[in-house]
């Protein structure tokens, strides 16, 4: 006989930085759309949207962050930050491939703000499993 467990509460997606990429880019998503609708449906003007589209990277950072750190059962500001610089350095890439964008300052406070907030995000995320 297995003295082998099941664990029920076992996460779907066992990776942390896997689980947490799926989390910001199903965030960005979401963001993205609620910009294009307040785009479309408000007075914001497109030379506003720059600074709302940091702000949506940020918060899709810190959920990543928080799903990973969730996952993750110790060093959830390495676990995070590891996410937040994969997620800037995907959206640097994405950015690059669709829009023919270059590496910019704006890129740089992007994947530093991504860094931060996923770091910030897996420090809370660890700390929510106990």
């Amino acid at each position: 006989m297995s003295s082998v467990k099941s664990n029920p509460k076992s996460p779907v997606i066992g990776y942390p930085l896997l689980a947490g990429i799926a989390f910001a880019l199903i965030w960005l998503a979401v963001g993205a759309l609620a910009l294009s609708l307040l785009l479309h449906f408000t007075s914001m003007k497109e030379s506003e949207l720059g600074s709302y589209a940091l702000i949506v990277h940020g918060v899709c950072s810190l959920a990543g962050g928080l799903a990973a750190g969730k996952r993750s059962e110790k060093k959830g500001w390495y676990n995070g930050g590891m996410l937040g610089l994969l997620y800037g350095i995907v959206v640097i890439i994405v950015s690059f491939l669709a829009a023919n964008g270059g590496f910019s300052w704006d890129s740089l406070i992007m994947l530093g703000t991504a860094l931060l907030t996923g770091s910030l995000g897996g420090m809370v995320g660890v700390n929510m499993r106990k």
